[in-house]
C-alpha cells in the first residue's frame, strides 16, 4: 500500500510565490533558460538551472555549478525568501488553466514505494539526464521539482480537496502564461490523518510525469542509506516530493509529429503509398483527429484525414495507443524511422503549440505532420499496470506544475 506522508515544506513568502515560481528546469534550452532566468534574480529557474549564473560557455556540469544552486537556495532561506513550516503538513496545490482547474496534494512518496512497484512507471529514463537533477538533488540537499503524480479518484479525497478549496490561500496569483495558481497549507490533525489513511488504501500510483526527478530522487536516497547503514527509514531523504492528482482532473494533450523528409517520396507519391495503409479524405480546414484511431495530416498546404481500420488496433496496451499505430503502420514501414529516439528525421510538438506549429514546421524546415489523438489516462495506467513502457513523446501534460512553490529537504 502507498505509504504517502506529510513533511515540512519550505515555502516562498507569500509575497514572493509568484516571483519565484518557474517552469520545470527541462522545458527549456540553455539559451531560453539564461533569457527566462535573467528576467527575475526570484526566479527559481535560477536555481534548477544554476548554469545560468555562469558566462554561456561554462561547463553547465562542473562541481561548481551545483554548488551555486546550492549557495542560491540557501541564501534565499536565509534571507527569508524561503520559510520553513514547523510541523509535518499536507499541502493543495491547485492549477487553472482555460476555466478548468485541477488541485493534487503535495506530498512525500516513499523511495521503497518507488523500488517495489506501488509507484508505477511508463517511461524509461536517460542516464545523463538522471545523473544531473542527481547531483542537483545531492547538492541542494533538497528535493525542488515535485513529481507529478495520479491516482485513482476517491470520494475521501475529493470531499477534502473540495473542502479546503473553499478556504483562504496561502498563496493565489497568474503566471504570464495565464494559468491560475493556488496553494493552501492543510494542517488539521483529522485531515492528515483522512489524508494519509486514504492514501495508505492505495495499491497502486502512477508517475505522469517527472520519471527523471523521480529516479534521481530515488537514487540519492538510496546512496544516502548505503552511507548511513543506521537509517531506519524515517529520514527524510527516504522520501521524495511529489503532487499527486486524481486521475478524473487531469488533462492529456495530443503529441504531434513532424517529418523532415519523405524518404525518397514525391508529395503525391506519398500521399498515395498512406492511401493503401489508411482511408484518406481531405479536409477544408485545419483539424485535429476526432476519437481514437484517426489522425490528422498536412503536407503541400493541405490538410487529410487519415483512419485506421480496426484490424490495424491491437489489443494490446502499448500496441494499441494511436502513436503506436502511426509508427508501425506508417513512420516504420513508409517513411523508414525505424526508432523515432534517435531518428533525426523526426521531431515532436507538444499539442499546446497548436496545429498551426505544425503548418510553420512544413512550411519552413519539413515535409508532413501528423496529429495525434491525445493518450487517456486509462491508457497511461493501462500501460503501467501492464509493467510495459510508452513509446517516447505520447503524453503532454498541461497545465505545467510549477517549481519554487514548494521545497523538501533532505
Amino acid at each position: 500500500m502507498a505509504d504517502i506522508r506529510p513533511f515540512a515544506a519550505v515555502r516562498p513568502a507569500a509575497e514572493y510565490a509568484s516571483r519565484t515560481a518557474a517552469l520545470p528546469y527541462d522545458v527549456y534550452h540553455r539559451e531560453e533558460a539564461a533569457e527566462a532566468a535573467a528576467k527575475d534574480p526570484l526566479s527559481f529557474l535560477n536555481i534548477d538551472r544554476p548554469e545560468t549564473q555562469f558566462e554561456p560557455g561554462h561547463d553547465m556540469y562542473a562541481p561548481e555549478v551545483y554548488r551555486k544552486a546550492h549557495d542560491l537556495l540557501w541564501k534565499q532561506i536565509s534571507d527569508g525568501i524561503y520559510v520553513q513550516d514547523r510541523e509535518k503538513c499536507y499541502y493543495l496545490y491547485e492549477l487553472t488553466m482555460n476555466g478548468r482547474a485541477q488541485a493534487g496534494f503535495v506530498a512525500c512518496a516513499s523511495i521503497d514505494d518507488y523500488t517495489g512497484g506501488v509507484i508505477r512507471k511508463h517511461e524509461n529514463t536517460r542516464a545523463e539526464k538522471e545523473e544531473d537533477r542527481v547531483r542537483h538533488v545531492d547538492a541542494c540537499d533538497a528535493q525542488t521539482g515535485p513529481i507529478f503524480l495520479a491516482f485513482r479518484a476517491r470520494e475521501d479525497l475529493r470531499k477534502i480537496s473540495a473542502d479546503t478549496r473553499k478556504k483562504e490561500p496561502a498563496f493565489s496569483f497568474v503566471s504570464e502564461d495565464g494559468i491560475g495558481h493556488r496553494g493552501w497549507v492543510v494542517s488539521e490533525p483529522e485531515e492528515i490523518e483522512a489524508i494519509r489513511n486514504a492514501f495508505g488504501q492505495m495499491k497502486e500510483i502512477y508517475i505522469a510525469d517527472g520519471h527523471h526527478r523521480a529516479a534521481s530522487a530515488v537514487r540519492v536516497g538510496l546512496e544516502r542509506r548505503r552511507r548511513n547503514p543506521r537509517y531506519t527509514g524515517e529520514e527524510a531523504f527516504n522520501y521524495f516530493l511529489s503532487i499527486l492528482f486524481p486521475d478524473e482532473e487531469l488533462m492529456i494533450m495530443d503529441y504531434n509529429r513532424v517529418v523532415k523528409d519523405l524518404n525518397g517520396y514525391t508529395s503525391g507519391q506519398f500521399l498515395e503509398e498512406v492511401g493503401t495503409r489508411f482511408r484518406v479524405s481531405s479536409l477544408p480546414d485545419a483539424a485535429g483527429p476526432a476519437g481514437k484511431g484517426t489522425f490528422t495530416m498536412f503536407l503541400d498546404g493541405a490538410w487529410y484525414l487519415l483512419e485506421a481500420g480496426k484490424e490495424m488496433i491491437p489489443d494490446d496496451p502499448v500496441e494499441g495507443l494511436d502513436v503506436s499505430v502511426l509508427q508501425k503502420q506508417l513512420l516504420d514501414p513508409v517513411l523508414g524511422i525505424r526508432d523515432p529516439k534517435t531518428d533525426p528525421r523526426i521531431d515532436f510538438v507538444g499539442g499546446i503549440r497548436g496545429l498551426q506549429e505544425l503548418e510553420r514546421r512544413v512550411n519552413t524546415d519539413c515535409k508532413a505532420a501528423f496529429a495525434v489523438y491525445p493518450v487517456s489516462i486509462a491508457e497511461l495506467f493501462a500501460v503501467a499496470d501492464a509493467g510495459k513502457l510508452m513509446p517516447p513523446k505520447s503524453t503532454w501534460f498541461e497545465p505545467k506544475l510549477r517549481s519554487g512553490l514548494f521545497i523538501h529537504l533532505i
